[in-house]
C-alpha cells in the first residue's frame, strides 16, 4: 500500500473543479480587486459632491445660529450625511453587490429584494452610526490631543456591540432561522459544540439562499447570543456529514477562540490610528478641495473630508486587515482539524468556496487582496494534517 501524498491530494481536490469553473473563478475574484480601487473612487467622489453642496454647513450654522448646539449639529449633521452618501453610491453598490454577482452566479435574488435588504439594513444601522459620530465629535471638543486614542476605545465598544446584536436583532431582519430539525446533522453539531464548549441550544438552518448563492455556515454572538447558523446553500450544494463536521468545526474555532474579541481588539488599534492620520491630514485635504469655511476636524460640516480621509487610509489598510483576518482564519482551521478531525471535509467544503475566491493566487495577490489564506494552502494544510494523523480521521 503506498504512502498517503498530500501533495497529490490537494491536486486531487483542487481538480474537481472543470478548467471552465477555475477560470470563471479568478475572472471574478480578480475583478473583485479592483472593486476596491473603484468603490474608493466613488466614495471620494460622493464625499466631494457633499461637501461642495454646502448642506452640511449651512445645516451646522443654521442649528447653531441663536445657541452651541454641537451634539445636535453632529448628530444632524451625521445623519443627513449618510442619508445622501448611501442615495450617492447606491448606482454603484447596485453593481458591485447585486449586477456583477447575478452576473456571476452568486445570487439569484431580484433587484428589488436586494434593495429592500440594503434599505432595512441601512435604516437599521443609521441612528446607530449618527450616535457614534456625535459620540466622537463630542470627543474631538473634549479631549482635542487625546481624542484619537479615545476614539479607538469607543469604536472598539461598538464592533463588540454589534458582534452581540447582530445575532440576536440585525440578521433576522433578513432572514427566516429555523432550529435545525432533529437528525443527524443537528447530532453531529451538538456533539462537536459540546465537546469544545460552543454553545448547542441555538442552531438554525437559514434561508441564506435568498441572497446568495454561496457555501457558508458561521458561528456568532457574545454573552448569551451565540448560536450557530447553517445556510441552506450547503444542503442545496449536496454537504454531507463529513462536510458539515469540517465547516462547523471551523466556524466553532472563531468563537472558541474569542475571534470576535480579538478583532474588536485589533479595530480599536486601527481605528485609534486612523484617528491619528485624520487629525494630521484634515488641514491638508481641507486645503487641497478650498474648504476654508470648514472650521477644523470638531466642525460636522467637516465630515464629508474625515470620511474621505477615512476611506483613503482603509484602502491603503487592506493588506494589514486582511492579514489580521487571515491569522484568525488559520487558526480556525486548525481548530476544526484538531477538534473535528475531518480533513477530507472540510477540504470538500473548500473547493465549493473557489466559485468565489479563486485557489491558487500568487503570493503577492494573496497578502495584499485576500482576507482568507487561499483555498490552496488551507486544502495542503488539511491534507498535511491528513498525513501526520493516519487514523485519527473519523470514519463514517
Amino acid at each position: 500500500m503506498s504512502a498517503f501524498d498530500p501533495t497529490a491530494a490537494t491536486a486531487a481536490y483542487l481538480a474537481t473543479l472543470s478548467p471552465a469553473a477555475q477560470a470563471k473563478a479568478v475572472a471574478y475574484t480578480q475583478g473583485g480587486h479592483w472593486l476596491l480601487l473603484w468603490g474608493w473612487l466613488v466614495t471620494v467622489a460622493a464625499s466631494v459632491v457633499i461637501l461642495k453642496s454646502g448642506l452640511l454647513l449651512r445645516l451646522a450654522r443654521g442649528l447653531e445660529h441663536t445657541r452651541p448646539r454641537p451634539l445636535t449639529a453632529a448628530f444632524v449633521a451625521s445623519l443627513l450625511f449618510l442619508v445622501a452618501d448611501w442615495v450617492l453610491e447606491l448606482p454603484w453598490t447596485s453593481y458591485a453587490d447585486w449586477w456583477r454577482e447575478r452576473q456571476y452566479g452568486m445570487t439569484s435574488q431580484p433587484w428589488s429584494g436586494w434593495l429592500a435588504d440594503q434599505a432595512i439594513l441601512f435604516a437599521a444601522s443609521l441612528p446607530v452610526l449618527a450616535l457614534l459620530l456625535t459620540l466622537l465629535y463630542g470627543l474631538v471638543r473634549r479631549a482635542p490631543r487625546s481624542w484619537p486614542l479615545w476614539t479607538g476605545a469607543i469604536c472598539g465598544a461598538f464592533v463588540v456591540f454589534g458582534a452581540w446584536a447582530s445575532p440576536a436583532v440585525i440578521e433576522p431582519l433578513l432572514n427566516h432561522y429555523a432550529p435545525a430539525p432533529p437528525g443527524p446533522v443537528r447530532d453531529l453539531v451538538v456533539t462537536l459544540g459540546r465537546s469544545v464548549g460552543v454553545p448547542t441550544d441555538k442552531i438554525f438552518v437559514y434561508n441564506g439562499s435568498e441572497q446568495s448563492n454561496r457555501y457558508t455556515a458561521n458561528v456568532a454572538g457574545l454573552f448569551g447570543t451565540g448560536r450557530v447558523a447553517l445556510s441552506d446553500t450547503m444542503f442545496k450544494q449536496g454537504a454531507d456529514l463529513a462536510e458539515v463536521r469540517g465547516i462547523v468545526g471551523h466556524e466553532m474555532g472563531h468563537y472558541v477562540l474569542h475571534h470576535m474579541l480579538w478583532g474588536a481588539l485589533f479595530q480599536a488599534v486601527m481605528a485609534a490610528l486612523g484617528a491619528v492620520g485624520v487629525m494630521l491630514l484634515f488641514p491638508l485635504v481641507r486645503g487641497w478641495l478650498s474648504a476654508g469655511d470648514v472650521g477644523g476636524v470638531a466642525d460636522p460640516a467637516g465630515l464629508p473630508i474625515v470620511y474621505l480621509i477615512v476611506a483613503t487610509l482603509s484602502l491603503a489598510a487592506t493588506p494589514i486587515f486582511n492579514t489580521q483576518t487571515r491569522m484568525h482564519e488559520a487558526a480556525a482551521d486548525a481548530f476544526s482539524l484538531e477538534h473535528a478531525r475531518e480533513p477530507d471535509g472540510l477540504a470538500k467544503a473548500l473547493v465549493k468556496t473557489i466559485a468565489y475566491r479563486a485557489a491558487s493566487p500568487s503570493d503577492l495577490e494573496e497578502f495584499i487582496f485576500y482576507d482568507h489564506p487561499s483555498v490552496e494552502h488551507r486544502i495542503r494544510k488539511a491534507m498535511d494534517w491528513k498525513a501526520a494523523h493516519a487514523g485519527a480521521v473519523p470514519q463514517g
